[in-house]
């Protein structure tokens, strides 16, 4: 009866623990695409992304891995800062998902923004490695 009372507590810790650490870990994927799209690390975000990430911006642009990578590295797309906030991880099996608030300035085709939006990621494992399958961002007047 004890063994099994120890069984049963370490299978609901180690229950409750794994998927604290995956959170965190997808939490830490976001903040390793804000740095990536900052330091325009362009290497960090071809691994990053999957070769058919659906890259939708709040202005309705919908961009592919090709055309967002050369956005940014055209400097047609640049990114002064970007603020996360009250970020959030749903995970799904082998996907994840977070959302989050974020604001982001800087610089497009149609001049300088500072924008406020809501932003989800679809986040999906593929030979091991964590990539970023969506991006989704919703301009909203203010941040909560």
């Amino acid at each position: 009866m004890v063994m099994t009372r120890r069984l049963l507590t370490l299978c609901v810790l180690y229950g409750t623990m794994l998927p604290a650490a995956d959170r965190a870990s997808i939490e830490q994927l976001d903040k390793n695409w804000i740095k990536a799209v900052l330091g325009k690390d362009f290497a960090a975000l071809d691994k990053m992304y999957t070769d058919d990430i659906v890259y939708a911006h709040a202005s309705g642009v919908v961009d592919t891995k090709a055309t967002y990578m050369e956005k940014v590295k055209s400097g047609k797309q640049v990114y002064k800062s970007m603020e996360q906030k009250n970020v959030s991880v749903k995970l799904h099996g082998d996907s994840a998902i977070t959302h989050s608030w974020m604001r982001v300035t800087g610089v497009n085709a149609q001049g300088p923004f500072d924008d406020k939006v809501m932003m989800i990621h679809f986040w999906v494992m593929k030979n091991g490695q964590w990539r970023l399958a969506a991006h989704q961002t919703t301009r909203v007047d203010k941040m909560p």
